[in-house]
């Protein structure tokens, strides 16, 4: 997940589904469904962004569909196709001690425990067994080199520290 000022994207519409108004999204929240917990999106593409009430969510077979309020036919619904579906971050769920939403993370500088700086976290990708922190390097980082971390608290992650923007790593710099 990416943070646009104060919204966050939880997912993208990709397709119509039917003649009915209904579109096919695709979501990046967990589980995939949660993403009907938001009753109102905000719609972001080529143009201006537009908020919209969703009327009803559901699966059929291992697609997402939802239908929005007003958007009553195919051609209304194509003319979403490829929107970004974000929300107002304050519409979050807060988090337990220790979870962060991804887009919290994002923009991060990330240093060693010796204090070797080694980049920002550019994203998040989630492998199945568990997060990895994308690192990429900027001027500030000791050398050029990309990096993927594990996120793995108390083990390759020492510490989160939101209020000055850095994530302390237990990480040899040469791996």
């Amino acid at each position: 997940m990416t943070s646009v000022s104060s919204e966050t994207v939880l997912g993208q519409i990709t397709s119509v589904f039917g003649i009915q108004g209904w579109v096919k999204v695709y979501s990046y929240t967990e589980p995939l469904d949660n993403i009907f917990q938001y009753p109102v999106w905000i719609l972001a593409g080529t143009g201006a962004s537009k908020r919209c009430r969703l009327s009803k969510g559901r699966w059929h077979g291992k697609t997402l569909l939802a239908k929005l309020d007003g958007v009553d036919d195919r051609d209304q619904a194509a003319q979403l196709c490829g929107s970004e579906i974000r929300i107002a971050t304050e519409d979050l769920p807060p988090l337990e001690e220790g979870e962060y939403y991804w887009y919290q993370l994002e923009g991060l500088r990330v240093v060693t425990s010796d204090d070797q700086d080694l980049g920002v976290v550019d994203h998040l990708i989630e492998t199945g067994s568990n997060d990895v922190l994308v690192i990429e390097p900027d001027s500030g980082s000791i050398d050029g080199r990309q990096r993927l971390i594990p996120f793995l608290p108390d083990q390759s992650i020492e510490s989160v520290q939101l209020e000055s923007g850095v994530v302390v790593v237990n990480w040899d710099p040469d791996f």
